[in-house]
């Protein structure tokens, strides 16, 4: 299943009957950058009635009504998160209360358009998850090591030849613990494998536009 999460950050506000819902979200990939995210916005709006938001980072998923009625704010943002299939992001929905008060079904529908307006601006992108390796091996090893990761689909980053060789090649996340162990196999345990970075990438495996 492709991976989806939302290409950056983005900010939507609605009104209704005179309160302002202002949703602020954001891409994050752990749970302490969904924290950070949440609380920068929390101290932007320090005067707001309400701070209401919903993530999934990391395989982490949190929710929180902040004070309005169980279930009418935290719930319907954390939805649009299901229904959008997206990953990795983080929703703010900010109420200033505009002094009428919205019932529990109108909060419900309130935080749920102002979620979706603020996905909407953040846009969304999709590709698959991948990360970036590098290893050092001798030159005996070269030819069954490049068969291997030819195999694996890997893609071949960079190559440097001195008294080993070193290579920095991608595969997608799924993979790298297959690809580590077959190469730990291949090499009698004399391989370290490095991990150097993560990205998000096409099928060709070359990055997809953040």
């Amino acid at each position: 299943m492709p991976y989806r999460t939302v290409a950056g950050r983005g900010q939507a506000e609605i009104v209704i009957r005179k309160s302002r819902f202002i949703a602020n979200v954001a891409p994050v990939t752990s749970e302490a950058e969904a924290w950070a995210f949440i609380n920068a916005i929390r101290t932007e709006h320090k005067e707001a009635t309400h701070n209401c938001f919903a993530f999934t980072a990391g395989g982490v998923q949190r929710m929180s009504d902040d004070g309005e009625p169980s279930g009418t704010a935290g719930r319907p943002i954390f939805e649009v998160l299901e229904k959008q299939g997206l990953s990795d992001t983080a929703i703010v929905v900010t109420r200033y209360f505009g002094g009428i008060l919205l019932g529990a079904g109108g909060l419900v529908r309130a935080y749920s358009q102002a979620a979706v307006a603020g996905v909407e601006a953040a846009g969304v992108t999709e590709g698959i998850p991948a990360v970036d390796l590098r290893i050092r091996i001798d030159y005996a090893l070269l030819g069954k090591v490049q068969y291997l990761l030819q195999q694996r689909g890997a893609l071949t980053l960079d190559s440097q030849f001195g008294e080993a060789v070193v290579l920095d090649f991608r595969v997608r996340a799924a993979d790298q613990a297959t690809v580590t162990a077959e190469l730990q196999e291949a090499s009698a345990g004399r391989i370290e494998v490095e991990e150097i970075g993560t990205v998000l990438v096409g099928p060709d495996l070359r990055p997809i536009h953040r």
